[in-house]
């Protein structure tokens, strides 16, 4: 049996004790305990504790050190019950000591995965373009029952991917309006799907699109691709210039007849 001999204050941890014990040989530091774990075992001097207790008083440290450490956590932003057993992992804590906590916290109210799911949504659709299908992996990622994940996407409705993409769809072509429809549509497509939408959803969109606008686009984007065409292929001739041109422009998605109007258009300028 072993003898507390004193128990003082930690100067840089005002919620930690130091606990000195007499083992037989003289008084010596023997290990610290949160402020709680000091007052559920009842510490104080003269206490004799056997291996057992200080086994029993070592866990619960450990305990309420991760315990501790999970609040702090949790006081950044809202976490998930995944997130909050990865991150007490990379601090080395044990598995049982981990699931007392988390344990704990979900009786607390400060994990509720549930919650954590209706605020990602929430804040996804708030601050980012990301589509329903990349929130759903991305919570999916952070350990979210599917469940919870449909129910919270519901908040997501199909008029608001619309309105979504249809803004994306016109930033899109703005950005991009040196490239023919048909390129556009293909590149657009794919971003859009990356970025979690439905073909249901990207199809709607682009149908809300100004075309009288994109017919105009399609015009200059033709002609801005056919003047470098013209600049690279100006020292051919005849057929085999008008046949550079054609393969050139049907390469970057422009139609036969939108290349055969352009190449009209050249001719009438010389």
């Amino acid at each position: 049996m072993a003898i507390i001999t004193k128990i003082t204050t930690q100067q840089k941890n005002q919620d930690r004790y130091n606990i000195f014990m007499d083992y037989g040989k003289g008084e010596e530091f023997a290990f610290s305990v949160d402020e709680n774990v000091l007052i559920k075992h009842q510490l104080k001097k003269g206490l004799e504790l056997d291996e057992f207790s200080l086994m029993e008083i070592h866990y619960h440290d450990d305990i309420q050190k991760a315990y501790n450490s999970a609040i702090s956590y949790l006081a950044r932003r809202i976490r998930s019950e995944k997130e909050i057993k990865d991150y007490l992992l990379k601090k080395e804590m044990e598995e049982p000591v981990i699931q007392e906590v988390i344990h704990k916290l979900i009786e607390q109210k400060y994990i509720d995965d549930r919650e954590y799911a209706f605020a990602y949504v929430r804040t996804q659709i708030n601050t980012t373009d990301k589509g329903p299908g990349l929130i759903g992996i991305e919570l999916k990622e952070r350990g979210i029952d599917q469940k919870y994940i449909e129910h919270a996407l519901e908040q997501y409705t199909f008029e608001l991917q619309v309105e979504k993409t249809t803004i994306l769809s016109e930033k899109f072509f703005q950005k991009y309006s040196k490239d023919s429809k048909r390129v556009l549509k293909q590149k657009l497509e794919n971003l859009l799907v990356r970025k979690g939408y439905s073909f249901e959803v990207i199809n709607m969109a682009q149908s809300t699109i100004d075309m009288d606008k994109q017919a105009n686009n399609e015009l200059e984007a033709i002609k801005y691709q056919g003047n470098k065409a013209h600049r690279k292929f100006s020292h051919y001739t005849g057929f085999e210039y008008e046949q550079k041109m054609k393969q050139f422009l049907f390469r970057k998605g422009f139609s036969i007849e939108g290349i055969e109007r352009y190449l009209l258009e050249l001719k009438e300028l010389d």
